[in-house]
């Protein structure tokens, strides 16, 4: 039977999981420790924007500049690689021969695959690249779609708990950004199970629980210090 594997070098697929997460557990948090101040409505709308626009700016720049990072580092790791098969092949054919060595092939095969291997350049770079480095050299990452990835899914998920107080306000607006945060979380956690292949309830209730523990903590540090 076969099988298939998802594609999450690029950033974007991590990004989006993360992002909503963030976005979601950060505003809901912050909306209910204003909530818990007893601060007017239009005070909790204001910081539910702002956290949402400032939450999602952050995020984004974040991604991008350690994405790009990341590719720019592998780029360096495959140049110095390119060029040392231009000067020297003969000494990166031994040494990718015994990395074969190390891994179970007998020294007539590992030397007679690192040959074939090395006959072509670009094969020679992303065999290199895959057996020294681990990486692959068609999946540097994407900084730009991590970073829009990012942007996007924080500001969905800083939205759902700000949504209520765009319609109503006082004790029903906290909790209804209460109740959406929780389904909002629990539906993140189980979301996020189909990328790590866990259980869907175990990481939906993890989601739930990281999720309600901001939301009591800050609400209960707003109700103490309150609004003035």
């Amino acid at each position: 039977m076969g099988h298939n594997h998802r594609n999450l070098q690029g950033g974007g697929a991590r990004a989006a999981v993360f992002g909503v997460s963030d976005g979601l557990v950060s505003n809901v948090a912050l909306i209910l420790g204003m909530a818990g101040a007893h601060s007017s409505a239009s005070a909790v709308r204001l910081a539910g924007v702002a956290g949402l626009i400032a939450g999602s700016f952050s995020m984004a720049a974040g991604e991008y500049v350690s994405m790009r990072a990341q590719s720019e580092l592998m780029e360096r790791e495959l140049d110095v690689e390119r060029q040392a098969i231009r000067h020297d092949p003969e000494d990166e054919r031994r040494e990718l021969a015994g990395i074969y060595r190390s891994r179970g092939l007998d020294a007539d095969m590992a030397d007679e695959l690192s040959v074939k291997m090395m006959s072509d350049p670009e094969l020679a770079l992303e065999t290199h690249a895959r057996e020294e480095l681990g990486i692959n050299p068609e999946e540097t990452g994407n900084p730009l779609q991590a970073a829009a990835s990012s942007f996007v899914m924080f500001a969905i998920g800083a939205f759902i708990p700000l949504l209520p107080w765009l319609i109503i306000s006082g004790a029903d607006a906290t909790l209804w950004s209460v109740g959406l945060g929780a389904v909002a979380a629990f539906i993140v956690g189980a979301a996020l199970a189909y990328f790590t292949g866990r259980s869907w309830l175990w990481s939906a209730s993890r989601q739930l629980l990281i999720s309600g523990i901001a939301a009591a903590v800050t609400y209960s540090v707003g109700h103490l210090i309150g609004a003035g």
